[in-house]
């Protein structure tokens, strides 16, 4: 008895899925006051998202999390913009250089620990928060900064 003519394989789920995520996706705007401008964004997490579901299917390949970090937090910014006013961007235009420091750190927790991922993810991290406080009201805070990265170093060592 052949099974495998009555159960499709992976490989011919994925035009099915990928029909119904664009209908899910163009369907609000047909139904409710939400327009396509508002749900572009989409566009920039779907592939963040995958290649997030690709690390975690065999989590072999630890480079897909960098610009899987990337993608979903830029389109995140994007969504805030487009309902929110592209004024936002002047706040959150440090989240562009964060993105990939998380990405590395990601890269550095879920993969070998290797010393070269973690560098450059403090150095971005460090540089995108010390932006963000500056950008924000923040900067009466930046002191908390500081003991965030006082405590990753302490507690790295054990």
């Amino acid at each position: 008895m052949e099974t495998s003519a009555a159960t499709p394989s992976r490989r011919s789920r994925i035009p099915g899925i990928i029909l119904i995520i664009l209908g899910i996706i163009f369907l609000p705007p047909n139904i409710t006051p939400v327009r396509m401008d508002h749900l572009w964004p989409f566009f920039v997490l779907a592939p963040g998202i995958y290649f997030a579901y690709l690390y975690y299917a065999d989590r072999t390949n630890v480079g897909l999390l960098l610009p899987s970090a990337i993608l979903i937090i830029i389109s995140l910014i994007f969504f805030a913009c487009s309902i929110g006013g592209w004024s936002l961007i002047t706040d959150l235009w440090p989240l562009f250089i964060i993105a990939p420091g998380i990405g590395f750190l990601l890269m550095y927790f879920l993969g070998t620990h290797e010393r070269g991922f973690l560098v450059p993810a403090v150095i971005l991290l460090l540089v995108g928060f010390i932006f963000a406080a500056a950008a924000t009201d923040f900067v009466p805070f930046w002191p908390i900064l500081l003991i965030v990265v006082g405590l990753f170093i302490i507690l790295r060592r054990r």
